[in-house]
């Protein structure tokens, strides 16, 4: 295999503002969540916020982009399949994946658009709340897949948000279906609440006859599953994956393996900002899964890699504080 992990998301810009809950109230916008919104609304937003707030944080996003990063910092080697357009949003984040060690085909392929924007807005309780233009990346299709990238990968991550657009929709359950008939396995994450309480049939449709990992938050199991408690929840989703990995903020994580239970204790911090913590722990615990780490030891240090990322403004961290992670055990 020449990749541990080949994902495939949406190539956001992230644009970073720490903002106060009157804000999100007085302009309508719904806390915790990813709001999806047009070209002319996130320029009114984004302008409102600069001169409100200033820019906190400019970086590459993307919730699947974030977990492969994570996953080439530790040392994975990996490959990431999205588009962007062939404008400055599209440079610096072509620029900001290569600095980071992630191969793609971007130097190859633009397109005629605009490089989609996530204006995320942390309030003083380090949570997220993002609204979301996305641009050329929701056009996003099985003909950007790359397949023999894929076929040469141990495991396809896929994140949720792909469900919100279908061409990219159809991309990912192609994709899944290559990976089955190639040997590849897939992991999957719902991504956000707003995916499974919105878009919860697009979502049962990518996973189709089941996944290998499934990475989830604990409102995120519930709400898709209908159920009222985690044990529930759990109960349901180990019909559709082998393995079940589902973060509980303060109160750690819980991974289902074939009916085998282990608990990771999440590590004590001050957050400042929550952003990216989910797939900052993803990146973590599949640079383990790869490296023949058992469900305790990629837990442990998926806990401390989100630990660390919740501690700091942007969804990413410099390649040596994620290596040092490794140094440390």
């Amino acid at each position: 295999m020449k990749y541990h992990v080949y994902g495939i998301g949406n190539a956001l810009v992230d644009m970073e503002f720490s903002v106060s809950e009157t804000f999100l109230n007085e302009n309508q916008i719904e806390k915790g969540l990813m709001t999806l919104i047009e070209a002319d609304t996130q320029q009114q937003l984004c302008d409102k916020l600069t001169n409100t707030f200033g820019l906190k944080h400019r970086s590459g996003g993307g919730s699947a982009a974030n977990t492969i990063v994570a996953i080439s910092q530790l040392g994975g080697d990996t490959f990431y399949a999205c588009k962007v357009a062939d404008d400055e949003g599209g440079d610096f984040y072509r620029n900001d994946l290569q600095a980071a060690g992630v191969e793609t085909k971007l130097d190859q392929i633009k397109g005629e658009g605009v490089t989609g924007k996530c204006m995320v807005m942390v309030t003083e309780d380090a949570e997220r709340t993002m609204n979301t233009y996305l641009g050329i990346t929701s056009d996003f299709a099985t003909s950007d897949l790359h397949l023999e990238q894929l076929k040469a990968s141990e495991y396809l991550y896929i994140e949720g948000y792909l469900v919100t657009s279908d061409c990219s929709r159809q991309a990912a359950i192609t994709a899944r279906k290559v990976a089955a008939d190639n040997g590849v396995k897939t992991a999957f994450t719902f991504s956000d609440p707003a995916m499974v309480t919105y878009f919860k049939d697009g979502v049962s449709e990518i996973i189709g006859e089941g996944v290998d990992v499934l990475f989830c938050n604990e409102d995120e199991a519930k709400t898709y599953t209908n159920k009222d408690n985690l044990d529930g929840a759990l109960m349901a989703l180990e019909k559709i994956a082998d393995k079940i990995i589902v973060t509980q903020g303060k109160d750690g994580a819980t991974i289902i393996t074939k009916g085998q239970r282990t608990t990771v204790q999440a590590k004590q911090v001050t957050a400042v900002d929550t952003n990216g913590a989910g797939d900052m722990f993803a990146g973590a615990f599949m640079y383990g899964l790869t490296q023949g780490y058992d469900d305790k030891k990629s837990g442990q240090l998926a806990s401390q890699a989100a630990a660390a990322i919740v501690t700091t403004f942007g969804a990413r961290l410099e390649k040596e504080s994620l290596q040092v992670l490794l140094t440390d055990r």
